[in-house]
């Protein structure tokens, strides 16, 4: 097959997108707005950045101290001594804060503030009930060791051995372990390529409408060139946007915001079959609509759903279960998981095999049937 009949094609739909001024401003703009509003919204910084949490706790309380202890042990967050529990709130409500903890001393319940809505806020509170929890574990087994006889100091002395001990143990996970999802732009960054990569493709199918609309395709078929070739470029176009998209965020991400995607050849595995599907979707779109308005008012919509329900816009937890269960049946929430677990050290392209293969057959599917409907409504009408 000689490829300059499908080269001339391609770099004809692409000098028409480059004149595009408001699709390119959604292209190499409008990304960058989001993952930085967003990101901030969720903690900012790198994956490897603490979460700043506020403690309002009188260390003269034995109680008090120990969990500030357990904190401030706790790699993970920034521990922040707070004067009242309003400076706390201002600061969980002001987003300078992922969460905040009261501790009164004399009282059992802690009062934790922070934002359901807040990923960086539901990461902080899973560190502290880690903490609390352990500070618990203690209490819990001086007062046994009181009740069996022993003597405030033996009982002291008892704890103290068996958190010695405990430390020596070492626990060995068989699949149950389950890391913390990265926070910031860590998260934002390949959440908003998975999500804009899919809502310009969709809404680039425009161009297909145009382009049977002005005779483009008309045009090609007059020409020796077959149609197979004429829908390999027409395919090989839209999958040119959607790759150059994903590869702008990943470049500008890492360098803007230090975000670390991971293994190259994971990563390039799945935005390849990422923007193979929404190549499918955005040639499925311009080959059923009639009119180029038609193809922006139905794609970005619905790329929004499907992103909301993949967690490119907030983390799957805030919506529940049950819609982050119905995710699962679009390709956002696996690439999305794909990418996240990529962004972790030592992860590879193996260790998301399976999110690559669903990704793979939802390509063949999507793709295949695009290409089918395409040739039949945009082609065979010519």
């Amino acid at each position: 097959m000689r490829p300059r009949p499908v080269t001339a094609l391609v770099l004809a739909n692409l000098k028409r997108q480059l004149r595009d001024k408001v699709g390119m401003f959604f292209i190499v703009v409008m990304p960058f707005v989001t993952i930085v509003f967003v990101g901030m919204a969720l903690g900012g910084g790198a994956a490897d950045a603490k979460l700043p949490v506020a403690v309002v706790a009188d260390t003269s309380d034995p109680v008090s101290a120990a969990v500030v202890a357990e904190l401030e042990s706790d790699e993970a967050l920034e521990v922040r001594r707070a004067e009242s529990a309003e400076e706390v709130r201002d600061g969980v409500r002001q987003g300078e804060l992922a969460a905040g903890l009261v501790v009164t001393p004399g009282d059992t319940d802690l009062e934790l503030v922070m934002t359901q809505t807040s990923g960086s806020g539901m990461a902080a509170r899973s560190e502290i009930d880690v903490a609390v929890g352990r500070v618990a574990a203690v209490l819990e087994a001086t007062r046994a060791a009181r009740a069996a006889g022993a003597s405030p100091e033996q009982a002291e002395e008892h704890v103290r051995k068996a958190k010695e001990e405990s430390v020596s143990v070492t626990v060995a996970s068989t699949g149950g372990e389950e890391p913390a999802k990265p926070t910031g732009f860590a998260y934002t960054a390949p959440a908003n390529l998975l999500l804009f990569t899919f809502i310009n493709s969709m809404a680039v199918a425009a161009a297909l409408v145009e382009s049977r609309r002005i005779g483009m395709v008309r045009r090609s078929l007059a020409a020796p060139v077959r149609r197979s070739r004429v829908l390999l470029g027409e395919a090989l176009s839209r999958f040119s946007v959607a790759l150059a998209q994903s590869l702008l965020i990943i470049v500008v991400s890492r360098f803007l915001f230090d975000v670390r995607w991971g293994d190259p050849l994971g990563v390039g595995v799945v935005v390849a079959l990422f923007c193979l599907i929404a190549t499918g979707a955005a040639m499925l779109v311009g080959a059923l609509v009639r009119s180029p308005q038609q193809a922006p008012a139905i794609g970005p919509p619905v790329g929004i759903v499907l992103g909301m329900l993949g967690g490119c816009l907030w983390p799957r937890e805030v919506a529940g279960e049950t819609l982050a269960t119905i995710g699962y049946l679009f390709p956002h929430s696996w690439a999305l998981d794909a990418l996240l677990t990529l962004s972790r050290p030592s992860a590879g392209l193996g260790s998301v095999l399976v999110e690559a293969g669903v990704l793979a057959g939802m390509a063949v599917v999507v793709l295949g049937v695009a290409l089918v409907v395409f040739q039949r409504r945009a082609l065979a009408t010519v």
